[in-house]
């Protein structure tokens, strides 16, 4: 590999003002190109199990086996991939330099609802608009109006339609939404081609589904070997039917599970597509990822003959006003209904028997799609309504005592959550209660409305739960208690809402009906059953929250007939749990998610009928749903690159087992040790490498994943894994983070903050982009891409590459540094920073860490190197050192910035081999107290300073420089003399009752924990010590509760060396060996250092500063400056 050059290209002139240069970019990216056509010559990143190498169950510091999930082919892959990707591919790095055999593979996903979606929108939009389309702006602008971002719908509380809603307890979920990052925001489909700078004819034949699955894998492929990723390429693959040999692994997977009885066909509340005609999970979601249906009870509220108004035209028929409810044990309180005088409604026939439910149409939707409609997914409206035609409705309701209850107006019902219809309970629902007491107390509301008085007046609050904090009508008390006036007071209502619901679930206790004297929470469903057994309500869900498909429609809740995945089951979540407790997870609240999820996840449809992917083996009418064939594939890839060849698509290639060789046997005996089957045409040889490869590789090290994907995906692989394999092959870890910021900012294309993984490679390097992304963040929250950081890199780490060649230069000259066996206290220093970096770096790496690897490898060191450099003056630097600080920095930083760091190893450095399999630097453990002696003496200067500066605007008469702050000392008035002789004081020791104090703290301090003793009265033992008896006790104690405090607060941060009696170093000797860097630093003629033990030169100094010498403590020298004598 030619060098690029380096120090020539990196140091030419400046560009012109206003123009900006890109040299220095440039140079990294010629760098980045020559090193990854090196690698690939070289076939750096291909991974082969080791001969004789146990099985992967076994001690694992000779391999590591990482992997990303593998991301959504229907687009160019961006920052976001690259941030998620980046953590494994620094994990991978780095156990890469230390020695181990590394395995990153990368697969590619296709299946599911994405992609034929997306083809399905250019097909409609060619059909409607021409080819190519025109497209009329109007309808460009309705359709951005028809937002998919997550949460379009309002978010309200309340357990009726009135807008409350409940979430699963604990369920963990992201703090940001994917909508944007998926979709960019709400456009034709055709316009979102356009934006990744295709032609029309391009885009064309996107029309076709398997056009996409050709075209941006290859793609994406390109850009990450352009980012440097150190993938074992030969065992790439695609999912669908498009690829042979994953097809028949999918199949095996579904079939294996279905034969332990793990899959079963049941009717169950799903997230369902009209548009798509089938169920709509995570994956095949435009927004809404993690919504779950949510479950009412649909009260029936018969409304009394005769029909009146325009329900007369239902004469004859059985209507209802259904209202959906949470809280079906509150029925036995109905004092009315309430509706939106101007909502819309409808009277939709539900069965055959020709019974009619009065609902909004959204709600009709839903309920035709759970076999309350007379054909299925089709509501059959017979008469269209308003509220206002149901205000006065006489109405009969289960279990209320009253016989008669009224359908009332109600202002703050929203029509998007529920049916629009309301049960009125206004014992237990703040909402209720003031809305009834606002027409019972405003005769002109009545009015409005035309609400007679005996639809309300009549009707008082009936008393059904009895709550201990509230009493028999809870929400009369607190809306009291709160003083809320009208129901227009919708904060206090909110938090009304909040305490009679949690208190009334938990703590209630029923006053009335068949179950009297039981507990509301065990009530409840026993409540419900007896309401749907006697037909006085029916089971009814919707989403929790607004869900768009990916083709655009807004979504329902179905009862579906389908296969299902007994996620919950108790023991196999048993088995689930004991896998989590078992692995890796780098962070507490991820654990919590996963916990968390465990908790809540049931049944999950793994069935579809339309999209891409694999057919159901035993039923092959349905296909396998994309978060259902990808969570064992980590195992396909131990056998990916001998069964496909290296070819993703599984086509071509030699074909050396052919994919209808591969039976259900067969595959039993390569991931399951099962036997060999006896008809198998494939040759042993070809079996058992196939064997030994994934005994070796298996289980995984590591998955790296968005956080977002622990409510699915990385759940269900635990699950997967222990149903599939034995304990030893279950993953050993997950690290999951955050969704990635860009300057702060939201990624969204609809505001142009976005870039492609390509973009930023182009526009600062890989290995700029790569830093940036390390310095984005290491925790679960959100992390943060910042522009100006990668830029910054592009300059580091050139000018980097400049000084080494320096530093090599000066080191083949003759005198042109420093060599030798003799150390100074800069070169013992300066090795020790060396050393600790090695250290603390490793840690970092250990833990993923990789900002903090960042800081220690780069930042840190780098600022060692200045110090050292600034510490050595005219001596000069150690050649040694210098030479190893390159070889040091250079592998700490290689993970992250391989490019940069296998440039400098091979042609700068001129060092043997791959720098990326170096093997981590060699390190002594790093000397503390040494460590702890340099900061004593740069803190020392840097105090020294500020008191000359001080001393000296005091004698020139206060000057000040420019801007207010004290002038320097070299800048001090002509008047001062100049401060030219230090003199510093230090103390051996702590004496007298410090002592006793330290002392004292030493015998209640535990050392290991690094925590005093609970319940220790170091105070009293300290009046009953000697320090006690002394005669000024009193006027000590004082100070000497402030010292003790001091102390035990260093304590609990530094360890027990802080309560030591003497420093863990020579103060005086640190001194008196840098006393030449100190008189540099400071412009000083003479500098000594004294004891303050030493009477003599503690005489010798000036009455007035002597008095000064006895504040001095260990670590706290006093020291005296004066002219010159």
């Amino acid at each position: 590999m030619a060098p690029p050059a380096t120090a020539k290209a990196s140091t030419e002139a400046p560009p012109q003002e206003g123009a900006k240069s890109h040299v220095r970019r440039d140079l990294l990216l010629q760098i980045q190109a020559a090193v990854q056509k090196q690698w690939e010559e070289e076939k750096v990143f291909e991974a082969t199990a080791k001969d004789g190498a146990a099985p992967g169950s076994g001690p694992r510091d000779d391999r590591f086996f990482g992997n990303f999930p593998y991301p959504y082919m229907n687009g160019l892959l961006h920052l976001g991939h690259a941030f998620t990707l980046s953590k494994v591919e620094f994990a991978a790095s780095y156990h890469r330099l230390r020695g181990a055999n590394v395995l990153f593979p990368f697969g590619f996903h296709c299946t599911g609802m994405p992609i034929k979606a997306c083809a399905d929108k250019l097909a409609r939009e060619m059909d409607t608009y021409g080819y190519p389309p025109k497209f009329p702006s109007e309808e460009e602008a309705a359709l951005e109006a028809l937002s998919i971002a997550e949460g379009a719908a309002a978010a309200a509380e309340g357990a009726e339609a009135k807008g409350e809603e409940q979430k699963a307890p604990g369920q963990f979920k992201g703090k940001k939404s994917k909508a944007a990052a998926k979709t960019g925001t709400a456009k034709y489909q055709w316009d979102i081609m356009r934006s990744m700078g295709m032609t029309d004819e391009e885009i064309k034949p996107f029309r076709d589904p398997a056009h996409w699955l050709t075209y941006f894998p290859p793609i994406a492929v390109d850009d990450l070997k352009a980012f440097g990723l150190g993938v074992d390429w030969r065992r790439s693959f695609i999912t669908t039917d498009m690829n042979p040999y994953y097809d028949s692994f999918a199949r095996w997977h579904l079939q294996t599970l279905y034969n332990k009885g793990k899959v079963v066909k049941d009717r169950r509340y799903t997230i369902f597509s009209p548009l798509d005609g089938q169920p709509c999970a995570d994956h095949d979601r435009a927004s809404g990822e993690g919504v779950l249906p949510q479950e009412y009870t649909l009260i029936k509220m018969q409304v009394v003959p005769p029909l009146t108004g325009k329900l007369e035209a239902l004469a004859g028929r059985n209507v209802f006003l259904a209202a959906a409810t949470l809280r079906p044990e509150t029925m036995y309180g109905q004092t009315n209904a309430w509706v939106l005088p101007d909502g819309q409604y409808g009277a939709f026939e539900v069965n055959e028997g020709g019974d009619v439910f009065v609902v909004t149409k959204r709600s009709a939707l839903n309920l035709s799609y759970q076999f309350l409609s007379k054909e299925f997914g089709k509501p059959h409206c017979l008469l269209e309504l308003t509220g206002h035609d149901l205000i006065g409705l006489p109405l009969k309701a289960p279990l209320t005592p009253n016989p008669v209850i009224y359908a009332l107006p109600m202002l703050t019902i929203l029509t998007d959550k529920g049916t629009g219809v309301v049960t009125s309970v206004p014992s237990d629902a703040p909402d209720d209660y003031m809305a009834l007491q606002d027409l019972k107390s405003k005769p002109a509301l009545r009015a409005k409305f035309n609400v007679k008085d005996e639809w309300v007046l009549p009707f008082e609050v009936i008393p059904i739960i009895n709550i201990p904090e509230f009493g028999d009508a809870a929400a009369v008390k607190v809306c009291q208690d709160l003083k809320i006036q009208s129901q227009n007071d919708k904060e206090k209502l909110a938090e009304a809402k909040r305490l009679t619901y949690l208190k009334g679930f938990t703590d209630g206790v029923m006053l009335v009906g068949e179950l009297k004297g039981t507990k509301v929470q065990d009530a409840k469903p026993q409540i419900k059953k007896l309401l749907v057994e006697r037909g006085e309500a029916v089971p009814y869900s919707e989403p929790e929250k607004r869900v768009t498909s990916r083709s655009g429609d807004e979504c329902v809740v179905a009862l579906t007939d389908q296969w299902y995945l007994t996620y919950g089951e108790t023991e196999w979540r048993a088995l689930a749990e004991e896998c989590l407790a078992g692995m890796q997870l780098y962070n507490e609240e991820t654990r919590h998610g996963f916990q968390h999820t465990l908790g809540w996840l049931d049944r999950w449809a793994c069935s579809r009928s339309f999209g891409l992917g694999t057919r159901i083996p035993w039923d092959p009418q349905f296909l396998i749903e994309s978060l259902s064939d990808s969570t064992v594939y980590m195992s396909y890839y131990t056998l990916a690159h001998i069964l496909q060849e290296g070819d993703i698509f599984g086509t071509s290639g030699k074909q050396s087992i052919k994919p209808d060789q591969l039976s259900h046997a067969l595959w039993d005996h390569l991931l399951l040790g099962a036997p060999k089957p006896a008809d198998c045409p494939v040759p042993d040889d070809l079996l058992q490498h196939a064997r030994q490869e994934f005994e070796y590789w298996y289980p995984f090290d590591l998955r790296v994943s968005g956080k977002d994907l622990i409510n699915n995906h990385l759940t269900f692989a635990i699950y997967n894994h222990t149903a599939m394999f034995d304990k030893d092959k279950w993953p050993r870890g997950f690290r999951t983070n955050g969704h990635l910021l860009l300057n702060s900012e939201k990624m969204s294309k609809s505001t142009g903050n976005f870039k492609t993984i390509r973009q930023a490679i182009e526009e600062f390097s890989s290995d700029a982009t790569r830093f940036a992304l390390a310095d984005a963040g290491d925790t679960v929250d959100d992390a943060n891409f910042v522009e100006e950081t990668a830029n910054a890199a592009i300059l580091r780490l050139t000018k980097e590459m400049t000084w080494m060649e320096e530093v090599l230069a000066s080191a083949a000259t003759e005198g042109g540094l420093r060599s030798g066996e003799e150390r100074s206290f800069a070169d013992r220093v300066f090795e020790n920073e060396i050393n600790l970096a090695v250290a603390l770096s490793k840690a970092a790496y250990d833990s993923m860490l990789f900002r903090e690897a960042l800081k220690t490898g780069f930042f840190d060191l780098q600022l060692a190197r200045d110090e050292y450099r600034l510490s050595c003056g005219a001596a000069g630097m150690h050649k040694d050192l210098l030479l190893r600080f390159c070889k040091v920095q250079t592998l700490l930083l290689m993970p992250i910035c391989p490019h940069y760091g296998e440039h400098v190893w091979r042609n700068i450095l001129k060092l043997p081999g791959a720098g990326i399999t170096a093997g981590w630097p060699e390190a002594a453990p790093a000397d503390m107290t040494l460590k702890a002696a340099n900061t004593y003496l740069q803190d020392c200067i840097v105090d020294f300073r500020k008191l000359i500066t001080k001393q000296q605007a005091s004698a020139g008469g206060g000057g000040k420089a420019k801007g207010g702050k004290a002038a320097p000392a070299a800048a001090a008035s002509k008047e001062a003399p100049r401060i030219a002789v230090g003199r510093v004081f230090v103390a051996e020791k702590y004496g007298g009752w410090q002592e006793d104090c330290l002392r004292l703290l030493q015998q209640h301090f535990d050392a290991e924990k690094k925590a005093f003793a609970e319940g220790a009265d170091i105070m009293g033992e300290l009046k009953a010590s000697p320090v006690g008896q002394r005669p000024d006790f009193k006027k000590l104690m004082g100070q000497c509760m402030g010292f003790i405090r001091f102390k035990k607060d260093a304590a609990l941060v530094h360890g027990a060396q802080a309560l030591d009696v003497k420093l863990q170093f020579d103060e005086a000797n640190v001194l008196r060996e840098n006393a030449d860097l100190i008189k540099r630093q400071l412009q000083l003629e003479e500098f000594s250092v004294f004891l303050t033990s030493d009477s003599e030169a503690v005489a010798a100094v000036n009455p007035k500063d002597a008095s000064r010498i006895a504040a001095a403590v260990p670590g706290s020298p006093v020291a005296i400056f004066s002219a010159a004598s």
